[in-house]
């Protein structure tokens, strides 16, 4: 046995075995059962074959949870993309002083827990005249605003949210890419009289798409699975006319406050195929799949 585990041939896959058993038994395991679910009426202990799948169709709460993950998840790919390799560039920029106390600072909201956050902004953006962001608006003589009841402020209200808690993540994942590039090619490309701009597109956009592709594919995956900043937000998952209502909210609701876990699981199915869907079409459109990438 000790011959064994030392032995060269067998090493990879003693080190790999931790995570395939990970995977085994808290994701393939729950999602196999999760689909045997999809079919039944758990409740009522029936088979119903296609009748969670026919039902969403004609769901219109469900729809509009689709039509809110969707929102979000664009309105954060665009917001969470190219902001933080900007500052990326410039915190790794010699006219940067100080960077790494701006590295900390950038970084810290991805400590701070989702349901001190969510509480938080929820407060910021109560409907109260006292409330932060009434406040502010106040000094331009601007009536409160019941930010949390409509759907343009309180889309607002969730960005800003997300885009305080993950902008630090993504520089430091684009910081880290720019890292890796040969300082030779920049002085080079000085050399020859390329200016700031034309050294970031023609060299850093190139050279950090490896990690520009790993950040989109975890930004796509995040702003369709997001829940727990909506929930907090709302203080339940219940927002007026469902207008902070995502996917995984209403799975919450059907499979956690009304017990359906049938159509819960049905509901998680479709958004673990719709977004395995999405990410597949834009490695591809990337060429992560390609030939030439390999």
């Amino acid at each position: 046995m000790k011959k064994f585990f030392y032995s060269q041939k067998a090493a990879p896959y003693v080190f790999v075995l931790p995570f395939v058993l990970t995977v085994l038994l808290f994701w393939l395991g729950p999602i196999i059962k999760g689909i045997n679910l999809s079919f039944q009426d758990v409740m009522k202990d029936q088979w119903v074959g296609l009748g969670n799948y026919q039902r969403l169709l004609t769901d219109k709460i469900f729809w509009k949870a689709v039509s809110n993950s969707v929102k979000y998840c664009i309105l954060t790919l665009v917001l969470l993309i190219p902001f933080p390799l900007l500052f990326a560039v410039l915190l790794n920029s010699h006219l940067m002083k100080h960077s790494n106390i701006f590295k900390s600072i950038y970084f810290l909201p991805a400590l701070t827990s989702v349901v001190v956050a969510g509480t938080v902004f929820r407060l910021m953006f109560g409907e109260a005249s006292e409330s932060l962001l009434n406040q502010v608006i106040g000094l331009f003589g601007h009536a409160p605003i019941k930010w949390l009841k409509s759907q343009g402020t309180a889309y607002f209200a969730l960005l800003t949210l997300c885009c305080w808690r993950w902008t630090g993540v993504n520089i430091m994942y684009f910081l880290a890419g720019i890292q890796s590039i040969p300082a030779d090619l920049y002085e080079a490309a000085e050399i020859d009289g390329a200016s700031k701009w034309q050294q970031f597109k023609s060299i850093t956009i190139p050279l950090v798409k490896p990690t520009t592709i790993y950040v989109l594919t975890i930004s796509i995956y995040a702003g369709l699975a997001m829940f727990l900043e909506s929930f907090m937000l709302w203080r339940g998952n219940n927002s007026p006319n469902n207008i902070g209502l995502t996917i995984v909210g209403y799975l919450y609701r059907q499979g956690i406050e009304k017990r359906a876990m049938g159509y819960a699981c049905a509901v998680g199915i479709v958004l673990l195929i719709f977004v395995m869907i999405v990410n597949f079409i834009q490695l591809k459109l990337n060429g992560t799949f390609s030939k030439e990438e390999r």
